[in-house]
């Protein structure tokens, strides 16, 4: 699946923007953007990607999305073949990290707000009370004028970086985009690694896309990343994996070839370690739709 690179501020000429959406169904592409995002869902249901996960959602979904996360939510198959008897409606607020440069969030009192802005970079799922609180002043941004859009906004922030109620998505970052010289030594690796991963990706390979030796190349990728290329490109493999198990009927096997793999062991192995589930539990658990979660 390929991550497509946007940017919306300059889109609506704004370091904030506030917008509904009522669709047949999602239909936005997996994507990034240098804005922070906070997603509410009012209506339908499917499967959403962010980052290395993916989970189902429904009416009441809410997450923030830090900068260069990558981001997908996708309905499931009533929606797109119009028999789902209900819109896919959500509320989308945008901020450019640029909005906080004036120095505000410098100060002592802010600290907990930037260190939950740092932890959305992993993806922030906002539940219970917080997100009920948080969706009532998400529809006042909708009606509110001038600056009283901006106070609701930092309210919002402040429930968020004093809640419990907020649960971590992915458990470590993921590639970062907004790096320009990660750009433009790495920027081919991803797209290769996306647009290849099914095959067999040799490390020589893909050094040779930056101009270094493999040696080079490791070190340089683990000191932006925070992870071997090896461990990213089995993170590739496995979310596809993961989005085969959910959108496909084929089987184990096939799904494991598909995504690179050259061994049903080998894949079996390296599916647990990620998600913490078998393939075949996690094909089952997402068609009961129960929490992903091992039997004891």
């Amino acid at each position: 699946m390929k991550i497509l690179q946007t940017e919306i501020a300059p889109k609506i000429n704004s370091m904030f923007s506030v917008m509904e959406r009522k669709e047949s169904f999602f239909s936005a592409p997996l994507h990034v953007h240098p804005e922070f995002e906070l997603v509410y869902i009012k209506e339908s249901y499917g499967k959403r990607i962010v980052g290395n996960q993916i989970e189902r959602f429904e009416a009441g979904d809410m997450v923030l999305i830090g900068p260069s996360l990558p981001h997908i939510w996708i309905n499931d198959d009533s929606f797109i073949n119009g028999q789902a008897g209900t819109t896919a409606t959500s509320i989308v607020l945008y901020f450019h990290p640029q909005l906080f440069e004036c120095g505000l969030f410098d100060l002592p009192e802010a600290e907990s707000l930037k260190n939950m802005l740092r932890v959305s970079k992993l993806g922030i799922a906002i539940q219970h009370e917080t997100r009920d609180k948080v969706a009532a002043k998400i529809e006042q941004i909708l009606h509110a004028q001038g600056f009283q859009r901006i106070l609701l906004l930092l309210e919002i922030l402040q429930l968020l970086s004093e809640s419990t109620e907020l649960a971590q998505i992915n458990a470590t970052e993921f590639v970062h985009y907004d790096n320009k010289s990660e750009k433009d030594r790495l920027c081919e690796v991803y797209r290769y690694v996306h647009e290849n991963f099914r095959s067999d990706i040799q490390l020589k390979d893909v050094a040779r896309l930056t101009n270094l030796t493999p040696q080079s190349f490791c070190r340089l990728f683990k000191k932006r990343n925070n992870l071997h290329f090896v461990e990213y490109l089995n993170q590739v493999r496995i979310s596809n994996a993961c989005r085969l198990l959910l959108d496909s009927d084929w089987t184990i096997s096939e799904i494991a070839y598909n995504c690179g793999y050259k061994t049903i062991s080998n894949f079996n192995k390296l599916f647990k370690e990620t998600t913490g589930l078998s393939p075949k539990r996690y094909r089952e658990q997402a068609i009961v739709n129960v929490p992903l979660q091992e039997a004891s």
